[in-house]
């Protein structure tokens, strides 16, 4: 049946637009807001900036963190969110983990680590300083700077401090608030007898990326908002192709990860070049330069920056946009192509959280919503399959007649279809208007850390990773973990289920292979879904289930309504022969 291999086509094509549409339809990058080099060199950087030497080589040997952490002079940074400490050496922060997340569900587990020094397993950290030409002495990576507090806490600012002999004193105020954004503001106190000019700059770095975070529908890598256009660089396409440049006044730019962020906000009234930068297949950096910075005789001169370091929190992130008024802030977190139906639904979805104090449960009402919104469409959809089961006795008739002929058959079919006024297509309509939304809803449980370890009931624990009871190691009895391929757990069998009943509830097709073809879609979805996050898996499940109620409803209203025209006109008819009967006695 036409209807039933349009219904294959898109469930399938509901897969492929989930696993494939970012990866096949990358987000468009302006080219012309690449520069050359030069445009630096005009600004006064020269070659051995370290903008241009890049992150610190890989070192020989890996240290424990705590080891290299403790082999520098350091001020500690404290607060409600955060623990960790700014190097002495370089004025670096490279110590920092986020206290309220954790690596695992387990709240014993560690917590959950940003930035590392260079030496640790995983060097990343965020730099500022200056560039200038000529023989000015500048802070490098190996200055020791000196401190005016122990430790940096909301309210308790930290400056560090260093003299270059030739007059001039280079300053770095850090401020921290709650949560994750710092204030820097770098200064130079300039004592000789003529003027200076320098040029700040910020850079994030980081060498040996994480191992297994490599998502097709998510980028993770450099990014940065650039005269008002997000722009998005893969490591790879850094490696390939070389370095981005950006000349903007206003934006951002810096590194994600899934769930984490590090990003420096230039001054937004501040012209700067911003870009993305590969040295080697491993190390990577975003970084800025501003421009000059003159500095008269017995003046000082001075610049803040912010640098936000943490959790992409969704109401965290608008709070920082809104409030320093940082361009486009949130794209940080990746809503994807369909941004006006993501941002929405996790609109929805956190709302119904906060209402049921439970994730699974703001799933669940998210679908009655989906479900209501479509409602009108879908009732029109099940009559139109329930006209069809009607004519399958006549469908199949013709299919006998026609046999050795498709042409004439589909020619009849066809007719027919025009003559019952039965659309063949009426009952793929909702489900391929629920294709951009399975997307997106998929997309805000992936990339928003909200469900990031929340629990359901009872085993799921965790609606942001795949249901981990499967029978196939006997729900964990058996001492091993069966790989993804094969470790269906016990939502998406029942996801399954549910799937196979609301299929016989659907006209049948006619044909012996579409019936087989059709009969394994709901195995082919359970192993397709299987390894998804739990929450998109319950969503699916909810949402057949509902459909299934519907389409029962429907079904009951419409035997009734049949069973009722048929004795009206049953009633008629003898009604009719009476009254014949009764004019021939006359």
């Amino acid at each position: 049946m036409g209807d039933q291999k349009n219904l294959i086509l898109a469930m399938l094509l509901s897969v492929l637009l989930l696993v494939g549409w970012d990866y096949f339809f990358v987000k468009p990058q302006v080219e012309e807001q690449q520069r050359a080099a030069a445009v630096v060199e005009q600004e006064g950087v020269i070659p051995t900036s370290p903008q241009a030497t890049g992150p610190d080589s890989p070192s020989p040997t890996v240290l424990p963190r705590e080891t290299v952490i403790s082999g520098a002079p350091r001020v500690a940074i404290d607060t409600p969110n955060l623990k960790g400490s700014i190097s002495l050496k370089g004025a670096r922060i490279d110590d920092l983990l986020l206290t309220q997340y954790h690596e695992t569900v387990d709240k014993t587990s560690p917590n959950i680590t940003l930035f590392s020094p260079t030496g640790a397993a995983h060097p990343y950290y965020a730099e500022f300083g200056w560039t200038a030409a000529g023989g000015l002495a500048l802070p490098g990576r190996d200055t020791v700077w000196t401190a005016d507090a122990e430790t940096l806490a909301p309210g308790k600012p930290v400056t560090l401090s260093w003299d270059n002999g030739q007059g001039q004193t280079f300053r770095l105020r850090f401020e921290v608030d709650e949560d994750f954004m710092f204030s820097v503001t770098q200064s130079v106190q300039n004592a000789a007898g003529g003027p200076v000019a320098v040029n700040g700059y910020g850079r994030i770095a980081r060498t040996n990326l994480p191992e297994g975070q490599s998502y097709f529908v998510l980028h993770e890598g450099p990014l940065g908002v650039f005269n008002g256009t997000l722009e998005e660089a893969d490591y790879e396409d850094l490696v390939e192709d070389g370095p981005q440049q950006f000349q903007t006044t206003g934006g951002w730019l810096g590194i994600t990860d899934k769930y984490w962020l590090a990003a420096m906000v230039p001054d937004q009234k501040t012209p700067f070049t911003g870009a993305f930068r590969s040295f080697g297949p491993n190390a990577f950096q975003a970084d800025f330069l501003t421009g000059a910075l003159n500095v008269a005789a017995g003046g000082t001169e001075s610049q803040t920056i912010r640098l936000f370091a943490g959790a992409k929190e969704v109401a965290l992130i608008d709070k920082y946009e809104e409030q320093y008024g940082i361009p486009l802030f949130d794209r940080a977190i990746d809503w994807g192509w369909f941004y006006f139906l993501t941002r929405p639904i996790f609109t929805v979805l956190d709302w119904m959280y906060k209402l049921f104090g439970n994730f699974g449960l703001a799933i669940i009402g998210l679908t009655v919503v989906v479900k209501a919104i479509m409602f009108p469409l879908a009732n029109k959809s099940y009559a139109s399959m329930n006209r069809l089961r009607e004519l399958q006795p006549k469908m199949k008739d013709l299919q006998e007649r026609f046999k050795d002929d498709k042409q004439a058959q589909q020619k009849a079919i066809m007719e027919m279809y025009q003559k019952e006024k039965v659309n063949p297509l009426g009952g793929c309509l909702p489900i391929l208007l629920q294709i951009p939304v399975f997307f997106a809803l998929y997309k805000v449980l992936f990339v928003t850390i909200e469900m990031r370890h929340q629990p359901f009931v009872l085993w799921i624990k965790d609606l942001s990773a795949p249901d981990p009871l499967t029978p196939v190691n006997l729900f964990g009895l058996l001492p091993f973990t069966p790989p993804p391929m094969i470790a269906i757990g016990i939502l998406p069998i029942i996801m399954g289920v549910t799937m196979y009943l609301q299929q016989k509830l659907n006209p049948q097709p006619v044909d012996p292979v579409q019936q087989k073809v059709f009969g394994l879609m709901p195995i082919i979805f359970t192993f397709i879904l299987a390894p998804f996050a739990a929450g998109l898996v319950l969503y699916w499940t909810v949402n057949n289930l509902l459909s299934i109620l519907q389409q029962w409803a429907l079904m009951k209203r419409h035997d009734k309504e049949r069973a009722a025209a048929q004795a009206a006109k049953a009633q008629a008819k003898a009604q009719a022969k009476a009254e014949k009967r009764k004019g021939n006695r006359a």
